[in-house]
């Protein structure tokens, strides 16, 4: 029992020793609203694009705002990029509680903690792979990467929400509270509620032998020495996340272009002026896309019609002002021109509300196959792109034709096609 109490002492000593003004429930709450609306956002946005590539029966997307796609992706990287110094602010505001004395009281305090480590465990793997994914850093991944991305998110919610049904009484006990002086009782709940945990088992007085004793050296721990106020803690945080989105949402948002330092992705940069994910060389298509002899197969059934590159010039040629919105978060706009695709569908029967499967010359990608949806079929904006920017396609950038459609994920808009097959 001696061994219990003086384990519990150095909790209560450590806890104790923690304590500062910036470390208190208030701030906990705050800063966990900040987190919960980030990563709800993520999650959000994150499910659009999923299905967005992965649709379920009977799922059909907006084609307007041409830019749905770019903003609702841009959003979801950059908050995500703002949830570290969110959630490392947060586990900041919480460390002195990982030194409660006993350290699970209960059924629901147990659940607490669980929830807890696995919300930040997973979190912390979320954002972390999320990161190195705007990168394509893809050889750090010993796994699937948008599976398990798309996993954890479940993962992250349902454990947040698990922690906010247990956490509740103090949420909204907290949750409109004003800055103002926070006594010690609330800087370390239930810090001075151990002479009472003590009595609790011991079922003897603070006065008593060796219990006594324990008081004692409980009554000597150091006070804690305020180091940083919870108005400095909080500019702190505002400033580190106003950075990282200053030196990093230019991928994403042209506003940020000029303060744009750490972003994966550079406006105006690469191949006619706009970067380039997955070059020719590494799809291996330079020699296939380059073939004097390269058509574009169309088919419906039984009818097929092959194109030539000069035969598709020679259609009727549109010009529209799309954005490239990767996934990983960097888009820009840029002018293309080509025939329509329901134009070129038409050729072989097909209607423009029809399903239709692109493949590509591309070697080794699992987007080397895609299928476009009649929303995008049928919108006048979809084109079998041949120029960009008023020139013929660069090789890195498609050539000799690819796919361009408003609000669809870059991945989505097919380079170096081959076939065109309507479905349905």
């Amino acid at each position: 029992m001696l061994l219990k109490w003086q384990v519990q002492r150095l909790l209560h000593q450590t806890r104790h020793s923690l304590a500062a003004p910036s470390r208190n429930p208030r701030t906990a709450v705050v800063l966990g609203r900040l987190l919960g609306i980030a990563f709800l956002v993520c999650f959000a946005t994150g499910l659009y694009s999923h299905f967005i590539q992965d649709p379920l029966p009977g799922m059909a997307f907006l084609t307007r705002p041409v830019w749905l796609y770019q903003v609702s992706q841009g959003i979801h990287i950059t908050a995500g990029i703002v949830c570290f110094p969110l959630i490392f602010a947060k586990l900041y505001s919480i460390f002195p509680e990982l030194f409660q004395s006993p350290p699970v009281r209960s059924f629901p305090h147990f659940l607490e903690r669980a929830s807890i480590a696995l919300f930040v465990a997973s979190s912390l793997v979320q954002i972390t792979i999320g990161l190195l994914n705007t990168y394509q850093w893809y050889a750090l991944f010993p796994f699937a990467f948008r599976q398990t991305h798309y996993a954890l998110s479940f993962v992250i919610i349902g454990s947040l929400a698990i922690h906010i049904a247990v956490k509740l009484p103090i949420i909204a006990r907290y949750w409109r509270k004003r800055d103002a002086a926070i006594d010690d009782s609330e800087i370390a709940e239930g810090e001075h509620n151990a002479p009472d945990e003590l009595q609790r088992l011991t079922g003897r007085r603070q006065d008593s032998g060796a219990t006594g004793k324990i008081f004692a050296w409980i009554d000597r721990s150091p006070q804690p020495r305020p180091e940083t106020s919870r108005r400095g803690f909080f500019a702190a945080v505002a400033v580190a996340s106003a950075a990282l989105v200053t030196l990093t949402a230019g991928q994403s948002f042209r506003v940020f272009d000029a303060t744009n330092l750490f972003g994966a992705r550079k406006n105006d940069t690469g191949p006619q002026g706009l970067p380039v994910n997955r070059t020719a060389k590494r799809a291996k298509v330079l020699e296939s896309a380059t073939a004097p002899d390269w058509r574009l197969t169309v088919s419906n059934g039984a009818s097929t019609t092959s194109f030539s590159y000069d035969e598709l010039r020679a259609m009727p040629q549109y010009e529209v002002v799309l954005p490239i919105a990767c996934v990983e978060g960097w888009s820009q706009y840029a002018t293309w021109q080509g025939p329509r695709l329901k134009e070129l569908i038409a050729r072989v029967g097909a209607e423009a509300s029809s399903t239709v499967r692109i493949t590509s010359l591309e070697q080794g990608s699992i987007y080397a196959q895609t299928t476009m949806q009649p929303e995008f079929v049928r919108d006048d904006l979809t084109l079998v792109a041949l120029d960009l920017e008023g020139e013929p396609l660069d090789i890195d950038h498609g050539y000799p034709a690819r796919m361009i459609a408003p609000a669809r994920p870059g991945v989505l808009q097919t380079k170096w096609l081959s076939t065109l097959e309507v479905m349905s």
